[in-house]
């Protein structure tokens, strides 16, 4: 527990009305996204600047108390979740965009800022931000770096390190650091900013982000297509990269998800198929309509049941949404949802649906897959409920056989959602001792108190 001494400390340096203990509100703050975890913090901060996070930050240091950055809790593998208690710094009121520099090309925010919000304020300018992760209506562009979130455009726009240009964050110690800059070039000293995205709150605590901007796409065209088997839409895939076409959107959705999503937003999808792609070309209206019609001739090679070319912006824009509502929708039909983020190489996907198809049968569960099968990021999302410990005990068992053949096949145990709490012993798995020993040290560099978000991306006997 934390002493009252602290908590009248921290109410004097940051104000009563950022300072919370009562349960009600410590309760919230103790799950993210991820099913089956929760830890109550014992105490939550709500900071307004920099220096607020400073002096948070020195206080527990002086008092060796854990601290856990957060923003929306949009998470998904329990990497704001505060394991040791201790102290929540929640940064969602440091939400402002300091500047949009329209001669650079970049944005400059506060850690707290919405993603949504942030591309709508740059298109307003006719600029373009592309991440745009599942979450993008409620997470917070320093989440999105901590975790390096990806998105529906990351085949062709990248994930959210590719936009990182600088950050402001305060270190363990109580210090400042700022890393990085507008400049477009700029390789003096380490690559600390490299570093930082994707470490998940475990070194450093995001205040300020600035980002780059591109000029947004002249026109794009979008294509659904059905298939009676799902390995026939992986080999579409895998023959539409091979074309060295690159869609800025290349999604799956698998029979179980199209029926969730239909019996969610009920936009008239065929629920006998067995998958759909939705892709998205974009760039010069001549390169457009030449990327379109040659996706348009692989879909029909490899024989889809059906290829529908959306006829407005409008039903673009309710097909892509129909994606963004996957998780809801599974989230809809049963207690617990289990979702992964298995990526493998592209070459690899009719493989990977093959293989989920074989380990849903083998432990007797309900699954459905989606996800970016444009860079092979897969979601297979077991429906569950985390109340029958025999159901969860086969759950599992589908999850480490199926990361074990992933990583046989040069793949990756995360694409976009991290380690955190859940992909602990997976991580180990995928980077064997030596780099599990390397992260170690980083990690004792940057924080020899170990207080910055324990018990995260280690495995308990590597700590």
């Amino acid at each position: 527990m934390i002493r009252q001494k602290v908590i009248e400390q921290l109410i004097h340096e940051i104000g009563q009305e950022n300072v919370f203990t009562a349960p009600e509100d410590l309760l919230v703050l103790g799950y993210d996204s991820t099913p089956g975890l929760h830890s109550t913090p014992d105490l939550v901060v709500y900071p307004t600047s920099s220096e607020q996070v400073q002096t948070i930050v020195q206080i527990a240091r002086d008092h060796n108390l854990p601290i856990t950055p957060r923003g929306s809790g949009t998470g998904l593998s329990g990497g704001s979740i505060p394991v040791n208690g201790g102290i929540v710094i929640c940064l969602n009121k440091l939400n402002k965009i300091l500047e949009i520099d329209e001669e650079n090309l970049t944005a400059t925010c506060q850690a707290g800022v919405i993603t949504l919000d942030l591309f709508n304020a740059v298109a307003a300018k006719g600029l373009f931000y592309p991440p745009d992760p599942g979450s993008q209506k409620i997470s917070t562009l320093a989440g999105n770096v901590m975790e390096d979130a990806g998105g529906l455009r990351g085949l062709k726009y990248g994930v959210t390190r590719d936009y990182v240009m600088a950050l402001k964050c305060v270190l363990p110690d109580g210090s400042l650091l700022t890393t990085g800059g507008k400049s477009v070039k700029d390789v003096a000293g380490y690559a600390f900013k490299d570093l930082l995205v994707g470490s998940e709150g475990t070194l450093a605590i995001i205040t300020e982000i600035t980002v780059k901007l591109i000029p947004p796409p002249q026109d794009k065209r979008t294509l659904l297509a059905y298939f009676d088997d799902i390995r026939i839409a992986g080999a579409a895939v895998s023959k539409i990269i091979a074309a060295k076409i690159i869609p800025s959107t290349l999604e799956i959705m698998d029979k179980a998800t199209i029926n969730c999503v239909e019996d969610y937003v009920k936009i008239g999808l065929p629920r006998e198929m067995a998958a759909l792609l939705l892709i998205e070309v974009d760039g010069h209206p001549a390169k457009v309509s030449e990327e379109a019609e040659a996706v348009e001739g692989i879909l029909k090679e490899v024989k889809a049941a059906e290829v529908h070319v959306a006829k407005d912006e409008a039903e673009a824009v309710k097909l892509a949404e129909a994606r963004r509502t996957a998780l809801s929708a599974l989230a809809r039909v049963s207690p617990t949802t289990l979702l992964e983020d298995a990526t493998v190489p592209r070459s690899m996907l009719a493989d990977t649906f093959a293989l989920i198809e074989q380990l849903t049968k083998k432990y007797g569960l309900t699954v459905g897959t989606f996800g970016h099968a444009g860079d092979g990021n897969l979601h297979p999302t077991v429906l569950c409920d985390e109340r029958d410990a025999e159901e969860m005990q086969r759950a599992h068992a589908f999850y480490d056989e199926l990361y074990e053949q992933v990583l046989a096949w040069g793949g990756t145990v995360s694409g976009e959602h991290g380690i955190g709490v859940a992909k602990k012993e997976y991580l180990a798995r995928q980077i064997g001792p030596g780099g599990v020993a390397v992260m170690k040290r980083i990690k004792q560099s940057f924080d020899p108190q170990g207080i910055l978000n324990p018990g995260k991306i280690f495995a308990d006997d590597q700590e």
